[in-house]
Formats: structure tokens, C-alpha cells, sequence
């Protein structure tokens, strides 16, 4: 977590139709699909497994790939941040610097109260994990193709995720910090959803991502990417977004068709995959 927009947000309407679960003592919402050969890990944001809204995008990838969606408890049943304490002031609708008081209210009201929560969400306990999750669900499933989508946090997890090999791919949505090392260790297809404006995912950070992707091309090490922007958009707008407003609402289900047809053009199902009745 960077920015104020990280604590910002709407809840979604719905109610989920998946169930919770527990693998090698790690909590998870699965819903769950016909085609077993092929599988999806939805990597959440700092709001962790409580916020509802990864359930409900969990249950529409599964229906529309008919796979198996799983949501780990990335964060050990503490995620960084409440949701009962998530800012549903409308997010900016066209995008716009964050005023300074923004940011010393974030960090004084915010960040520093929950420190010690952050420091227990770092990379090196929450990367081992979510490795270990998949391994098992891989292991005890027997997926074929396993592949990942993330938000903010999770986006950032998901790019660590992609130079492991154990997942075949990846969307990234409106990613925390990911570095240069991090990018040109991905070595499985990424497809990256940007915000226009975004304090974590910067346009020079996008830019340079991009780049470092684009000149592999050629060499023995290229993987197969694309980004794509959202204009009048802001951090957080795949997983949280205000739908009162009509560009927001669109920009929204269309990140949900551009992570389907990733995975659909990238973990094609087996026609030996077992299926479900």
C-alpha cells in the first residue's frame, strides 16, 4: 500500500455464491467451475479476503472461463487494512494530484497506526505463502494451467509471482511497487490493466515496464504482454470502483474482459481437462 487511493473505494452489490475453504492451513474463497484443467488465483488488495468485491469478481472470472477462481487469505486473517474503515467518498472522476494534506492524513491516520500490520504483510512472509498455496492446489488439483490476476497489492505480489514459475499467467491491475529487477525476471505473459492517474503505478513507471517488456522481442526470453489504459481512471478502479460514474462503470467491466480474454488466449482448456457436473 502507497497512496490514499489505496484506502478509497466503493463496495459492490451482490452476494457471492462461492465457499470458504482452508489448504495447508491458509483460508481461501473458491468458486468454482466445470473445467478442471485450468485454474485461477485471485491475487487480493490490502483489503484482503473480508472485502467483498474480490468474491464477487472471483465468482464472474469463474463463470465466464468456467475454471476454478481461488482467493487466498494473503494476509494470514490480518489484512493491512479494514474494510469498515475504507474511505467511500466518490473516487475522483477524471484524475487529479492528490492535495498534500491527503497524503499527511493518510500517512499519520492511516499508515502509521498500523505499522506493525504492514511490516507483517512484506514480501518475504506474504511471497512464501502464496507460493506455498499454489504449489498445493497445483499438487492437489492437478491443474494444468494455473494462472494469476492481481489488485494493487496483489498486483505488485503477482509480478514477484511471475519469475517463480508457478504460474503460467498473469494480469496485473493498477499494481503497488514492482522495480525494473522485478519486471525483467517475468518470465510468463502479463497483461497489465493502468489507471490514467495513479500515484503507486506511475505513467513513467508504465512506460518503463512497457519498455523493458518490448525489448525482448526477438531474443529468447520475450514473453507475450500488453497494456492497456483507462482514461479518466484512478488506483483501484478494477477492484473498488464507484460505478455512478458511467466512464468509471465501463472502464471497470472492461478490465473483466480484458483479464477473461488473457486467459483465455493464454491458458486455453485441455480438451482432455476433467470437467465437473
Amino acid at each position: 500500500m502507497s497512496c490514499p487511493d489505496c484506502n478509497r473505494g466503493s463496495i459492490l452489490e451482490g452476494k457471492p455464491t462461492g465457499l470458504f475453504t482452508e489448504i495447508h492451513g491458509v483460508k481461501a474463497y473458491l468458486a468454482s467451475g466445470a473445467h478442471q484443467s485450468r485454474a485461477i488465483i485471485l491475487l487480493s488488495d490490502v483489503f484482503g479476503l473480508p472485502l467483498v468485491n474480490s468474491h464477487l469478481l472471483a465468482d464472474k472470472f469463474s463463470k465466464e472461463l468456467s475454471c476454478d477462481v481461488w482467493i487466498p487469505d494473503l494476509f494470514d486473517g490480518q489484512p493491512p487494512l479494514d474494510v469498515d474503515g475504507m474511505t467511500q467518498d466518490l473516487m475522483q472522476k477524471r484524475p487529479g494530484i492528490w492535495p498534500l494534506w491527503d497524503k499527511i492524513k493518510f500517512i499519520f491516520m492511516i499508515g502509521l497506526p498500523r505499522i506493525g500490520i504492514f511490516f507483517r504483510s512484506r514480501a518475504s512472509v506474504v511471497d512464501p505463502r502464496t507460493t506455498t498455496f499454489i504449489q498445493m492446489i497445483r499438487e492437489q488439483r492437478k491443474y494444468e494451467k494455473v494462472g494469476a490476476v492481481g489488485y494493487c497489492f496483489g498486483g505488485s505480489l503477482g509480478v514477484r509471482l511471475a519469475s517463480l514459475d508457478i504460474i503460467d499467467s498473469l494480469v496485473v491491475c493498477h499494481p503497488g511497487a514492482v522495480s525494473e529487477a522485478e519486471i525483467n525476471a517475468i518470465n510468463c505473459p502479463t497483461s497489465w490493466v493502468c489507471a490514467e492517474d495513479d500515484m503507486s503505478f506511475s505513467p513513467t513507471i508504465r512506460n518503463k515496464a512497457e519498455a523493458l517488456l518490448e525489448i525482448r522481442k526477438g531474443k529468447g526470453n520475450y514473453v507475450d504482454y500488453e497494456f492497456v489504459d483507462y482514461k479518466g481512471t484512478v488506483h483501484g478502479f478494477a477492484c473498488r470502483p464507484h460505478l455512478e460514474f458511467p466512464d468509471v462503470k465501463e472502464a471497470f467491466e472492461e478490465s473483466i474482459n480484458q483479464t477473461v480474454k488473457w486467459f483465455e488466449k493464454t491458458l486455453p482448456p485441455t480438451s482432455g481437462g476433467s470437467t465437473v457436473a
